[in-house]
């Protein structure tokens, strides 16, 4: 397995819609692998495939280090292909994120409590899951990076106006980070 450096803020790709993933392939299992060793490097909970410079419709989640801190169930590691969630329900909570590609940066984002998704774990069966909870919000959060979509963007215009240096410095590549990232002016040059 291997560490994978995280696209950072303001790249292109973070913006674009992922592809479906049409096949099971030992490159998909290598990417899924990597995927969950370069999420748990950067101590995340969740990584998407734009996220990687992957525009495939596939993320990994491990919400259970933030289900500990609550009574939610636990779900282990999961990969999700081709995600797509179905149903949305109970009552709009706002709670801070973060995100990978947008380190230091964490703002209350409003989300519904539950979700039911359905996608292809690795062996590319199917599956339904509803989720609550840190889950719920996770795979929230994961699936709109494969439609192109930041949890800057579910934020008000001021809120981001207060953040814009952290962005900036994100996006020119001057914000330290402590795992490895592929920040927008290093690709450029």
């Amino acid at each position: 397995m291997s560490v994978l450096p995280i696209v950072t803020y303001d790249d292109e790709i973070l913006r674009q819609e992922a592809e479906p993933v049409k096949e099971n392939s030992d490159a998909l299992q290598r990417l899924i692998d990597d995927m969950f060793e370069s999420m748990y490097n950067s101590d995340g909970v969740g990584l998407a495939g734009p996220q990687v410079g992957e525009l495939k419709r596939l993320f990994v989640v491990d919400a259970d280090p933030m289900a500990e801190e609550t009574d939610e169930p636990k779900h282990g590691p999961l990969a999700m292909i081709n995600p797509r969630i179905v149903s949305k329900g109970g009552e709009e909570v706002e709670m801070d994120e973060g995100c990978l590609s947008i380190p230091g940066v964490n703002a209350p984002v409003s989300r519904p409590e539950t979700i039911v998704v359905e996608y292809l774990d690795r062996n590319f069966d199917t599956r339904r899951l509803e989720a609550g909870g840190w889950l719920s919000r996770v795979i929230q959060h994961e699936n709109d990076h494969l439609d192109g979509v930041l949890f800057v963007d579910h934020i008000s215009f001021f809120k981001r106006k207060l953040l814009s240096s952290k962005l900036k410095g994100i996006a020119s590549g001057e914000t330290d980070i402590d795992y490895p990232t592929i920040p927008k002016k290093a690709k450029t040059r």
